[in-house]
Formats: C-alpha cells, structure tokens, sequence
C-alpha cells in the first residue's frame, strides 16, 4: 500500500509534501505535512489522491477511531448490535463501548468462551459442533444468527478462533478465526489468518471485526 501511493504521490513530493506511514496493529496512519504558499492546495490534492486509490479502506481522518466511524454509521441507519464473541473475549465489546452514545448502538454482547454456551445462548446446535468444531464457518454462522434471533438487533456478528499458542492443527493451524455476520437477509462468513501472539490475535481480529460492520452499516462490499 505504501509503495502503490508513494507512487501516486510522487509528483507532490517534488513539490514539497511530506509523507508519513505509521503502523500500527491493525492500521496505519498516513501524515501529510507541507510548507509555503502552495502548502494547503499540495495537501488537499494528496488527501484526494488517498481517498482515490484507497477508498472505503479509510475509516476517517484525524483522531478518529475505527469504533467511533461504525458507531456513527450504525446511528445513521438506527442500527443496534449484537455480538457473539469467542476468541477476542468481549474485546470487540470493550472497543465499542468506549465510545460516548455507543449504548444507542450496541444492544447486546455475549462472550461464549465455552462450548456450552454457544449451545445453551446461542443455539449452536451440539451437532455441528461435533461435526465441524468450534473454530468453524458452520460455527459462526450458527453463532451470529443465534445472538441476532436472540437480541433482535438489525446486525448480528459472531467470532471464533484459535489464538494459540496452542490448540491449532494443520486444517486450521494456530491464528485461524472465523467471522460471520447476519442480518434479516442473509449470513456472510470469512476466514482469516491472524498468526500474532494471544494480545495481537485479539487486537487485529477486533479491527477486522469492527471494519468489517462498518462496511455493512455503509453499505460497502465487505471484500477487502
């Protein structure tokens, strides 16, 4: 990505602008600093470039936060909801509560760590955990239709993974989550591969849970 809009940029970096990458877990921030009379217009067009080869990839500018652009989305349409959380253990929870009016949003959050309680609170049936495992698309998917049929909230989302640094396999090795979300209409699930250490498992899974609503609320395709 750097290197695809460093190129973009070139022309403006000759004229004078300064181009900062920060990566941060997750996410990176990009700068743009410039000086002189042209220094406003040269970061306007730079800003425009970004926005053009980067698109929905851009949650926001300044000290926004990814949970504050899903919570202000999820506002606009008058959308509440639910998560069913298994490896980020409410951390997705946690990331969208911190933001100030969230409670107008979220609806309800249910960590289902155990087996048994994706079956008891769920609905998982104990079927399709035999079959295919907790860490499974069957899984997430059940997971998210269960919390949005038992909220009745307008998006469910549902995660389940292996964060190690135990428990993984060669069929589904060790970062491996499931994410799955369901509304009125349908159910949309994704594998990912978040080889981190426990922490940064957590951390990156969040982030690609929260984007991944704030296309939904948008009306985005959920493609990266």
């Amino acid at each position: 990505m750097e290197a695809r809009l460093s190129g973009k940029l070139k022309g403006l970096v000759e004229a004078g602008l300064d181009v900062g990458y920060c990566a941060r877990t997750g996410q990176v921030d990009i700068r743009f600093v410039a000086e002189g009379p042209d220094a406003e217009s040269i970061v306007r067009q730079a800003s425009e470039i970004t926005y053009e080869d980067l698109g929905a990839r851009i949650y926001g500018e300044g000290n926004a936060s990814l949970e504050a652009a899903l919570v202000e989305a999820c506002r606009q349409k008058q959308w509440q909801l639910a998560l069913a959380e298994s490896c980020t253990g409410g951390c997705i929870a946690h990331r969208i509560t911190n933001v100030p009016g969230a409670s107008s949003v979220l609806h309800t959050g249910v960590v289902s760590y155990a087996n048994e309680a994706k079956t008891r609170l769920l609905g998982v049936a104990p079927a399709t955990l035999q079959a295919h495992g907790a860490v499974s698309e069957a899984t997430a998917r059940e997971m998210a239709l269960g919390v949005l049929k038992a909220s009745g909230a307008d998006l469910g989302l549902a995660v389940t993974g292996i964060a190690g640094p135990s428990g993984g396999s060669n069929e589904k090795p060790v970062g491996t989550v499931f994410m799955a979300i369901a509304d009125a209409h349908e159910v949309q699930v994704v594998c990912q591969r978040n080889a981190y250490d426990r922490e940064a498992f957590k951390s990156v899974t969040a982030n690609q849970a929260l984007e991944w609503l704030r296309r939904k609320a948008l009306g985005l395709s959920l493609e990266a």
